[in-house]
């Protein structure tokens, strides 16, 4: 069925179970693959409106909502989630990039209020300062006239009623001044207050685009987030076999500790310690013959891939206060040293399993380098194995 189809379905369904909750979230994850995100975005909120505390219709609810630009909407449900026990990597993620968007959205908002608010302020100074010039022309105007009239009153020219009313007026237009030039002070700091808002805001919202430090702490922050949910799925490197399993449900990895052993199938190799007086005409690319212990009666072919040119030596090691150490030795006994011989192996049989750290008896055979033989292999007497 086409994806159409199965919508059809499910819408169907739907009518004969309205509450099926399981029902409107698979109806939803094929809308959202539809791309109808609106009804997808509804379809989500019926079934939250049925199943309030369900987790994973909160989450798709929410990247229905990112894709739509709606991050205020998406937070609100993120920030639910986040509240969790454990909230996944992939939440954060979700969550970090609605911060983002949200905190821009926001610092932009608040360059504009703040804006608004300087705009206001130099408006206001502007009427203020109209205010006081006028206020001046009264105060004077009105100080004439009641000096004239205090004049006027001392020739007996005009009554002591009309001399109080210019007093009156004077003083009036003097508070009057005063008011408007507290108010003109007032406005000159909401001014410088706004202009170091906007001077705040300008720089917590940083330079467009790239350059932005908020916006690469951000996209940083969804990195490591996103870095650690691919972190939480491993995969082997190579084919092989995992042992030393010893996690439970619930264990913790902790970062940069093993936790298992995972063994490579492709890369066994055989390592026969010889002494030292036996590896004189041992060759590289001798052929070898190694009989596991495991299995006795299924030989195996190699061929020698290198002789070590080394090994730890006792004697001679750094000891008390810097002397060497030096065992003793008996003169009627000496012991030969063992050299490692590594031997790559040709081919394995299906039947025979190869386990690291098993036990394997070699026997080289000298002078064979570079010859093919196509005798069966035979395993070694039992008295050398």
């Amino acid at each position: 069925m086409s994806n159409r189809e199965l919508i059809q379905a499910l819408q169907a369904a739907l009518q004969a179970d309205p509450d099926s909750v399981p029902l409107r979230k698979h109806l939803g994850d094929l809308l959202m693959e539809a791309g109808d995100l609106g009804e997808a975005a509804k379809t989500y909120r019926q079934a939250l409106d049925l199943a309030p505390d369900d987790g994973e219709i909160k989450l798709a609810l929410a990247k229905a909502y990112l894709v739509q630009d709606n991050h205020d909407a998406a937070l609100v449900l993120l920030e639910q989630l986040l509240e969790g026990d454990d909230p996944s990597a992939g939440i954060l993620i979700l969550a970090a990039r609605s911060y983002l968007a949200t905190d821009k959205k926001a610092s932009q908002v608040n360059i504009m209020k703040t804006r608004g608010k300087r705009v206001t302020a130099e408006a206001t100074i502007k009427q203020a300062e109209a205010a006081i010039k006028g206020y001046i022309g009264r105060v004077e105007e009105s100080l004439k006239e009641y000096k004239r009239q205090q004049t006027l009153d001392k020739q007996g020219a005009t009554s002591k009623r009309m001399v109080e009313e210019a007093k009156a007026d004077w003083i009036s237009y003097v508070n009057q001044k005063a008011n408007a030039e507290a108010q003109l002070l007032q406005m000159q700091a909401s001014l410088s207050e706004a202009k170091a808002n906007l001077a705040k805001a300008q720089a917590d919202l940083g330079a467009p685009g790239e350059l932005n430090a908020q916006v690469r702490l951000a996209k940083a922050a969804v990195r490591s987030a996103e870095l650690d949910l691919e972190f939480t799925q491993q995969k082997a490197p190579v084919n092989g076999y995992v042992t030393n399993l010893k996690l439970r449900l619930g264990s913790q990895a902790v970062e940069n500790q093993p936790i298992m052993a995972l063994v490579d199938v492709n890369s066994y190799w055989v390592t026969g310690f010889f002494r030292e007086n036996y590896i004189e005409d041992i060759r590289k690319g001798d052929r070898a013959i190694i009989t596991l212990m495991s299995y006795p009666d299924k030989p195996l072919e190699g061929r020698v891939d290198s002789l070590g040119w080394g090994i730890a030596q006792q004697d001679g090691s750094t000891g008390y206060e810097l002397l060497p150490n030096i065992s003793p030795t008996f003169e009627w006994i000496r012991l030969a040293q063992r050299v490692p011989v590594r031997i790559h192996l040709d081919k394995v049989p299906e039947e025979v399993k190869l386990r690291v750290g098993t036990t394997a008896s070699v026997l080289v055979m000298t002078g064979t380098s570079g010859s093919t033989s196509d005798k069966s292999t035979v395993a070694a007497p039992k008295a050398l194995q």
